[in-house]
């Protein structure tokens, strides 16, 4: 089962301000949701492909700021704060934290619809750019050191070695466990290193038809960079293709 993409999602616990805004973008063919809570927020990112968040600082007895954070762990879509709150500290600390633009309220929608369209048409531009560039390197890009080396290992870098017997990870000395979709997902980025691999493609080939989001995938492209990379807040094997995907570097 396919998840449902949804151009925008308005995270505030205003929900007539929420529901208004939702319905104004769908009348334009944005096509939109909104929650009110953090909670919500973290299912729904979970359980479907967003391009974008529209977030209010205030969420309850919750921060727009904290789930920020929590988003910038597992996803690159553009992040707009919304909020009443004006001060220069707010709109610093929104931008430290992963925001891509601070809105005030009130707003007007139309001119917040126009904003939202021009973020999201750069967003799919640089999609699109990344796509054809990947066309145009033809066929599929068979990673240069694809060669077992025993029959059952595949070496992704010189000191890091992919077990296919064992479903385990050789780091120098070190043996590290994978989790059977993990393994598939390393094995697929590698077996299509040096091109853009889709998040959409990832969850087709490696996760079939079952039902997770891009939430799963980010959460296990993290447990992998955890294990194989040196520092993996600034990964060097598996990067993050913004807006697009991932790809996994043929040689570091």
């Amino acid at each position: 089962m396919r998840m449902e993409e949804v151009k925008v999602l308005i995270i505030d616990d205003d929900e007539v301000i929420a529901q208004s805004t939702a319905e104004y973008f769908n009348m334009f063919d944005v096509k939109s949701a909104y929650v009110t809570g953090y909670d919500e927020a973290v299912e729904f990112l979970e359980k479907n492909l967003v391009s974008l968040l529209l977030l209010d600082i205030n969420l309850g007895d919750r921060s727009g700021f904290e789930l920020c954070r929590k988003v910038r762990e597992n996803y690159d879509m553009p992040i707009l704060f919304i909020s009443a709150r004006s001060s220069d500290d707010d709109v610093l600390i929104a931008l430290n934290i992963g925001g891509d633009d601070y809105i005030k309220k009130p707003f007007t929608l139309s001119i917040l619809l126009a904003k939202v369209k021009t973020i999201l048409e750069r967003y799919e531009k640089a999609k699109a750019a990344v796509l054809m560039a990947e066309q145009a390197q033809g066929e599929k890009t068979v990673h240069p050191e694809a060669k077992d080396t025993n029959g059952t290992e595949i070496r992704l870098t010189n000191t890091i070695i992919l077990d296919t017997a064992k479903y385990k990870i050789r780091k120098g000395t070190e043996e590290l466990g994978l989790k059977a979709m993990e393994f598939k997902l390393l094995k697929y980025l590698y077996e299509n290193a040096g091109r853009v691999v889709t998040k959409e493609e990832l969850l087709q080939k490696v996760w079939d038809d079952e039902f997770v989001g891009e939430g799963t995938l980010a959460v296990h492209i993290r447990h992998l960079r955890e294990k194989i990379e040196e520092d993996p807040k600034m990964p060097r094997l598996i990067k993050t293709i913004w807006g697009v995907g991932y790809i996994m570097e043929k040689s570091i």
